[in-house]
């Protein structure tokens, strides 16, 4: 599997709304529904703004902009910034999924998207280094990414049976190919995971990686993958994804130890030989420097939380401690 789409499973992002929305005369609304979520929209008619904190200028959206909001900063929107703004949590009711929602009486600008709720274990991570907004125009040879609009706009009109669901899924397919879009576009300074695979030589090392986690990999061998010397190799991929070659192998073999620890079945000595660790111990070490938490009562806070639904203290016990040996990070 592709490095996209591995995080993206990791990620599992799934519809939490989706809908359009027709704003009429001066409006503006907070986006206050972003923490540990993806929004995607496409403009389809009309122009209107955005403002996010840490961009420097509001941007203009106009017909045929596809954007996408994963950082969960601060952002609104409008047809005039400086209009008192409403919050969207109170506009676009999670249980109006499917349908478009009227609003200032309509008629001036239509969007259409989704909203994606994200897996809270592995979303601050992974989302963090993702460009705050991603935008994306969907004319010209974009068909595909113009295909799923349409659709969804077709499915939210006209309302037939099952309409809901396909939408859903129409709304995934959006998502992924405005990533893709802007992945294509190689003209940005982001730095993260995602900025890298716009990159083709490192994103072919962070490919190897991600096909064969438990491999041995070295420096060397990484550079040798992308076809740079060991240095460049080095440098360039430090500046582009935040952290060494080896800390993101290691980031990621933990991510993947995590989501065997909370839904599969395998020993912990399973898991560390699964993912290139010759003893429990060695795993153990990576694992807690890494999550900052024992693999078992990383375990244990999954399952409560998979049972209750909430979230738990995971600050490391003295019974983690015996767990680890008293071994140091």
């Amino acid at each position: 599997m592709d490095p996209l789409s591995e995080v993206l499973s990791l990620l599992k992002p799934h519809s939490y709304i989706t809908a359009g929305f027709d704003a009429g005369g001066a409006w503006a609304l907070t986006l206050d529904d972003l923490a540990g979520r993806i929004k995607c929209y496409a403009v389809i008619k009309g122009t209107c703004w955005l403002a996010m904190q840490g961009v420097d200028a509001p941007v203009r959206l106009q017909p045929g902009d596809c954007f996408v909001l994963p950082s969960g900063r601060p952002v609104r929107i409008g047809s005039d910034l400086g209009v008192e703004p409403r919050r969207a949590s109170e506009v676009l009711d999670p249980n109006r999924s499917g349908e478009v929602v009227t609003y200032n009486g309509g008629g001036d600008v239509f969007l259409v998207g989704s909203r994606f709720e994200v897996n809270g274990r592995h979303a601050e991570v992974l989302l963090r280094t993702m460009p705050p907004l991603m935008r994306v125009e969907t004319s010209g040879d974009r068909a595909r990414l113009r295909w799923s609009i349409e659709l969804m706009m077709e499915e939210l009109r006209e309302a037939r049976p099952g309409s809901s669901l396909v939408a859903q899924q129409l709304a995934h397919m959006m998502l992924v190919q405005a990533l893709r879009l802007y992945l294509s576009e190689r003209s940005h300074n982001d730095v993260g995971w995602f900025a890298a695979l716009a990159d083709p030589q490192l994103s072919a090392a962070l490919g190897a990686i991600h096909a064969d986690p438990a491999f041995p990999w070295t420096l060397q061998g990484l550079a040798a993958r992308a076809g740079m010397s060991r240095s460049i190799f080095a440098e360039r991929f430090r500046a582009r994804v935040g952290e060494t070659p080896i800390a993101y192998l290691t980031r990621w073999r933990m991510m993947l130890a995590g989501e065997k620890l909370i839904h599969g079945r395998d020993t912990l000595a399973r898991i560390a030989g699964s993912l290139g660790y010759e003893s429990e111990h060695a795993f153990n070490t990576a694992f807690k420097r890494v999550m900052g938490i024992s693999p078992r009562r990383y375990a244990r806070a999954g399952s409560e939380e998979t049972s209750s639904g909430s979230r738990r203290d995971a600050t490391p016990s003295s019974e983690d401690e015996s767990e680890m040996g008293g071994a140091g990070v």
